[in-house]
């Protein structure tokens, strides 16, 4: 992995700190030294995004260079800001990568329609969160080119 990759900011959209906790877990014990950004829903994710209410501070709330999304959060939901974020002329080349719960195909359909960039159904097992984190950032760290935030 290069310098430039590991400057890349993950935000990860999630209402459960639970998961919070084990997704960042899963990342570093996949041995990923990028920086992680939280937030707990929606409204939070686009207040971050634009750097409105207690996300002015630039140096400490950077554009990411991914997001991670859970799509049922309180406020707004993933959809929701999914939506906001890919009609955001800005906003619209960070990658999203939804992160959830759902497997119902009408949400696999909808996101791709709305243009995330990959549907990951959590894994139940800790271990299996592991896999899919340490998949997860060779494919967008050491495979992929991303815009520059």
């Amino acid at each position: 992995m290069s310098a430039n990759r590991k400057t890349i900011i993950i935000l990860i959209a999630d209402d459960d700190a639970e998961d919070r906790m084990l997704v960042k877990e899963a990342l570093e014990e996949s041995r990923l030294t990028n920086q992680m950004q939280f937030v707990e829903n929606g409204e939070e994710l686009i207040d971050y995004l634009h750097n409105r209410g207690k996300y002015t501070d630039k140096e400490k709330y950077p554009t990411p260079g991914l997001i991670l999304l859970d799509l049922n959060m309180p406020k707004k939901d993933g959809r929701e800001a999914l939506k906001e974020i890919k009609e955001d002329e800005h906003l619209r080349v960070i990658p999203v990568v939804v992160l959830t719960t759902s497997k119902a195909e009408e949400d696999v359909l909808r996101t791709y329609d709305l243009g995330v960039s990959s549907f990951i159904t959590k894994p139940v097992t800790f271990a299996s969160l592991v896999d899919v984190m340490r998949t997860l950032s060779k494919y967008w760290f050491e495979i992929v080119e991303l815009p520059k935030p």
